[in-house]
């Protein structure tokens, strides 16, 4: 196994999907055979990580293998070279099986031989932007840039999508010069994210509401569940459809049924927007329902927290319920799968029952009245733990026979206590509650797709109303893990404080750092609902923290390290109140008032001894003035400790009426309130820390050693006194910042939430 491992991850696959290759025999039997053909077409093993990810792709969705030869061929000399053209030939092949192919037809199928140049790329694209370049400046961020990339995907066909996308952000970025900064920079992101949907209708420029309403997404309406591909319809469908169209009125229905057994993460704020969204834009309802099966693994602190999280995201549901609810309903429905002759008690071991190569079970055909003698004797605790299980009859679209439906476990649960020792699955669980709740659209991630087949065959075997299962792409983001397993080794090892410690992605810890609910919504609806995985940057996030926060975080003015500044002028008693607005922009929404005093506190950096070309703050030549107080300063004397460092300026001031208008504003304080602040930086080095190819040693040695640095003694203007936790202020050309829980009476803990989109060296 270890030779074979390393085999399939000198192609590029990662050793844990090189691992789970092997589970299944064929796919890693046909795999073999395609880097050997490879390896005899090179004269060598080595084969680059380009071609063996397209010899990986091509196994896993070759329908005829007698095609592997040929396929591996054009791959190997480089004919086909990209995903896209890959895509296009098996395409081919499946319309084309005759045996003897037209290579020049198939060929030009798939764009052999076709090169695009990058004058052609910039020729397309440059007319595609004049085409819109009145739009895309009246619009600005709002544009739709779904319409420049499908555009130049359709001009540019088989040209390298990064490229393409390179140079519309390029081109877009050229056409924005003339227009504000940050139209160029919001424009750029929304292609970026355009492109994470790899051809999906976009999404960009709707709310999540607009994509989820009506037939947006082409789901089935309620009670037409049987014009849904795949779906199975049985002599009792219609019935059944019809007697839950009278229990429902037609209403939508949805849940979220997360496990209790971990905190919620960025990815499932996605599965939150999507199911209670999809409920409200269709004027339905959505449960809570906690998929409570594993008593092993539950704990009461997992349950409130995901309500909550549930709630703080906006979202209240319909109902809250538990997979524990129907434990006994449960119970009897297997007890009705076996007299059908659907289900058996097998003795087979849990190692046995691993992978996809599982030998047959020998107990497959027992008798029903055996079977159900032996489901009662588990249910009575007269079996040891993994020594039988319940399995269905059936096999699932991945291959895998028979899925458990029940096993023992001698553990009390949270809700029932000990008046169980068998506990259903997720498999035979999930579509029975389904049904229970009158689910119309069971929505859920991908890779849940491959238990369609057993969600339709198991409703239909019990005879009961069987929902619809939809799937969507999950939605990832780099520098960081959202694993339960994962995260609980970052706080054994003391590398995190706890699973809301504000460098993770887990809503808990996004909450602490500051993020407001509304912009992990509109990230969501930013990503869209898509069916293909998506893997986003954490600066397209913060981008939409930062839209809610600039409109709704009020500005205090703050001195991370602060210098001393005396100023000579001004009596020693002089004591004045200036008054400074919450919002600079507008005025109306409120203002705060601050002491200004012969003595006050600047930020370090914004002094320099030595005057350096483009620095616009102070220095002994260069006064610069204070902000909201309608003073400049310039400097008298500078005073230096024992080692050297500059720990005291002493100042004159002057009204910024009577002098010259210095190039920069800086914050001040006076007679501030002492904080402590909690800058955050990316947890991980890489983009990829579980990637054993990007990070061979493992994420635990990836660590940032800077992702947090804590600076005790800072400095905030006194309105902030009396804020609460999670208030959130924008510091005044520092950043964003957020109330922590470990604050005091005595002392305020600040959290950066982000920085300002512009550098605060250069304002």
């Amino acid at each position: 196994m270890a030779d074979a491992v390393s085999i399939f991850m000198a192609i590029g696959l990662s050793e844990q999907k090189a691992k789970e290759t092997l589970k299944n025999e064929a796919l890693s039997s046909t795999l073999k055979k395609a880097i050997e053909q490879a390896q005899g077409l090179l004269g060598s093993a080595s084969i680059d990580k380009t071609a063996g990810t397209l010899l990986y792709n091509m196994v896993t969705r070759l329908k005829d293998s007698n095609r592997l030869s040929f396929l591996t061929e054009y791959i190997i000399t480089r004919k086909i070279t990209s995903e896209l053209q890959l895509s296009a030939a098996l395409d081919f092949l499946k319309n084309h099986p005759q045996e003897n192919l037209d290579r020049l037809e198939f060929e030009a199928a798939c764009g052999v031989g076709v090169v695009v140049t990058p004058e052609q790329i910039e020729d397309a694209v440059e007319l595609i932007i004049r085409k819109h370049k009145d739009q895309l400046l009246a619009e600005r961020y709002r544009f739709n840039m779904g319409i420049l990339m499908g555009e130049a995907r359709t001009a540019l066909k088989w040209a390298d999508g990064k490229i393409v996308k390179n140079e519309v952000d390029m081109q877009v970025c050229g056409t924005c010069s003339n227009q504000s900064k940050s139209l160029c920079i919001s424009v750029c992101m929304c292609t970026e994210i355009f492109c994470c949907f790899s051809g999906e209708a976009n999404t960009e420029g709707k709310s999540l509401m607009e994509q989820l309403r009506g037939e947006a997404l082409k789901f089935h309406k309620t009670g037409e569940n049987y014009k849904t591909e795949g779906y199975v319809v049985t002599p009792n469908t219609m019935t059944l459809l019809k007697k839950h169209l009278e229990e429902t009125g037609g209403q939508v229905r949805t849940r979220f049924p997360p496990e209790p057994n971990g905190i919620l993460h960025i990815g499932h704020a996605k599965a939150i927007n999507f199911n209670f969204g999809f409920a409200k834009a269709n004027n339905g309802i959505c449960f809570l329902r906690y998929d409570d099966t594993n008593p092993e693994k539950e704990e009461e602190k997992y349950f409130t927290a995901i309500r909550e999280m549930v709630e703080w995201l906006g979202y209240k549901p319909y109902a809250v319920t538990h997979a524990s609810d129907n434990f006994q309903l449960l119970y009897d429905l297997a007890v009705d799968l076996i007299r059908r002759g659907h289900a058996y008690v097998c003795h087979q071991r849990g190692e046995e029952l691993k992978g996809h190569n599982v030998p047959p079970s020998p107990w497959r055909e027992r008798p029903v009245e055996e079977s159900l003698l032996l489901f009662d004797r588990m249910r009575k605790g007269m079996f040891a733990e993994g020594e039988v299980t319940l399995r269905m009859k059936m096999v699932m679209e991945d291959g895998k026979m028979d899925p458990v439906a029940y096993r023992i476990k001698y553990t009390p649960h949270h809700r029932t206590g000990d008046t169980w020792c068998i506990y259903p699955t997720y498999d035979y669980t999930h579509c029975l509650c389904d049904s229970i709740e009158n689910i119309t659209h069971s929505l859920c991630t991908k890779e849940f797709q491959s238990r369609r087949s057993s969600y339709f065959w198991l409703c239909n075997a019990l005879d009961v109303y069987c929902p619809v299962q939809w799937e969507y792409g999950r939605l990832n983001l780099t520098y960081t893990v959202v694993s339960k397993r994962k995260i609980i080794k970052l706080v054994e090892t003391a590398i995190v404080r706890d699973w809301d410690d504000p460098r993770l992605f887990t809503l808990t810890a996004l909450r602490r750092r500051g993020f407001p609910p509304q912009a992990i919504n509109n990230f969501c609806a930013r990503v869209g609902v898509t069916v293909a995985q998506t893997t986003m940057e954490p600066h397209l996030l913060e981008a939409c923290v930062r839209e809610v926060l600039n409109d709704t975080a009020p500005r205090v003015m703050a001195v991370l390290e602060p210098l001393k500044v005396t100023i000579t002028n001004l009596p020693t008693n002089a004591q004045k109140e200036v008054r400074v607005p919450d919002f600079p922009a507008n005025e109306a929404k409120g203002s705060h008032v601050v002491p200004f005093s012969k003595t006050i506190f600047i930020e370090q950096s914004d002094f320099r001894e030595v005057m350096e070309k483009g620095y616009k703050r102070l220095t002994p030549d260069q006064p610069v003035g204070l902000r909201h107080a309608g003073y400049v300063i310039s400097v008298q004397r500078v005073i230096k400790d024992g080692c050297g460092n500059v720990c005291e300026l002493e100042v004159s001031c002057a009204s910024s009426d009577s002098v010259e208008k210095p190039k920069a504003f800086i914050q001040w304080v006076s007679d501030p309130l002492q904080c402590e602040v909690r800058l955050y930086e990316r947890l991980f080095l890489h983009k990829n820390p579980e990637d054993p190819a990007e990070v061979p040693a493992g994420f635990l040695r990836d660590i940032n050693p800077y992702s947090i640095t804590v600076i005790e003694s800072a400095s905030v203007d006194r309105s902030v006194g009396k804020a609460k936790v999670f208030d959130k202020f924008q510091f005044e050309r520092v950043g964003y910042f957020s109330v922590d829980p470990d604050s005091t009476s005595e002392k305020l803990v600040f959290n950066r939430t982000v920085m300002l989109k512009e550098d605060p060296g250069k304002i």
